[in-house]
C-alpha cells in the first residue's frame, strides 16, 4: 500500500477522468455492477457504518419510473445512460451496527439521535458515491453524477417505506468522449488549500 499508482493509472481515475453526459450503447452488466460494489464496500465510513444504498436502474420500466422525478435538463442523459444508480442511505444504517463493528457498542450512541442519523448518512453515503465513481472509473466505466431531481417524488417512488432516502444519482457506462464538453478550470493548490 506504500507503492504510488502509476500516472496513467492516477490519469484514469483523476487527470483525464471526464463527466459524462452521452453514452455508447454497450451494457453494463450484471457482473461488472457486482465487481463495482465489491471495490467500493471496502473504502472508509464513519465508525464502518455503510450507509449507503445503491439501486442501478437499468430497464426501461425502472427508468420510466425513474424520469418521472429527473429535473428536465437531465431527463436525456438518464435515457442515454446504460445504468442510472440511485446513490441513496440507510436511515436506519446504525441497525447494523453490531454486525459492521462488532468489537464494540456503536450501535447505542445513534439511538434517540436523528439528527446524528441523518447528519452521519447523508455524510457517508455521499463518501461512498464518490468511492462508487472512483471504483467504476478503475473499471474502466465513465460516471456522470447528477443532483437535479426531486428527493421526495424519486423517495416515494422507489423506496415509500421511508427507510432508505436518496442522496443523488449517478449515470454509469462507457461515456462517448466525442460528445464531451470542454473541460472546465480547477482551482489552484494556492486557493483551495493551507497547510499549517
Amino acid at each position: 500500500m506504500s507503492t504510488a499508482l502509476p500516472a496513467p493509472h492516477l490519469d484514469q481515475l483523476f487527470v483525464q477522468a471526464r463527466t459524462h453526459n452521452a453514452w455508447t450503447p454497450k451494457p453494463v452488466t450484471d457482473d461488472t455492477i457486482r465487481a463495482l460494489y465489491d471495490l467500493l464496500k471496502w473504502a472508509p465510513t464513519a465508525a464502518n457504518s455503510n450507509p449507503g444504498r445503491f439501486v442501478f436502474v437499468r430497464s426501461a420500466e425502472a427508468k420510466a419510473r425513474l424520469l418521472n422525478s429527473v429535473a428536465p435538463g437531465n431527463v436525456d442523459k438518464v435515457k442515454e445512460a446504460p445504468c442510472c444508480v440511485i446513490v441513496a442511505y440507510d436511515s436506519e444504517f446504525h441497525d447494523l451496527l453490531p454486525e459492521l463493528f462488532p468489537s464494540r457498542d456503536m450501535r447505542s450512541g445513534f439511538v434517540g439521535k436523528p439528527e446524528l442519523i441523518a447528519e452521519t448518512a447523508k455524510r457517508n453515503s455521499a463518501l461512498q458515491g464518490a468511492y462508487m465513481i472512483l471504483a467504476a472509473r478503475a473499471l474502466g466505466l465513465d460516471a456522470g453524477p447528477m443532483s437535479g431531481f426531486d428527493h421526495a417524488a424519486l423517495d416515494a417512488e422507489f423506496f415509500p417505506d421511508g427507510r432508505w432516502k436518496s442522496n443523488f444519482l449517478c449515470n454509469i457506462g462507457y461515456g462517448d468522449a466525442d460528445k464531451l464538453f470542454p473541460r472546465n478550470p480547477r482551482l489552484a493548490f494556492e486557493d483551495a488549500c493551507r497547510v499549517l
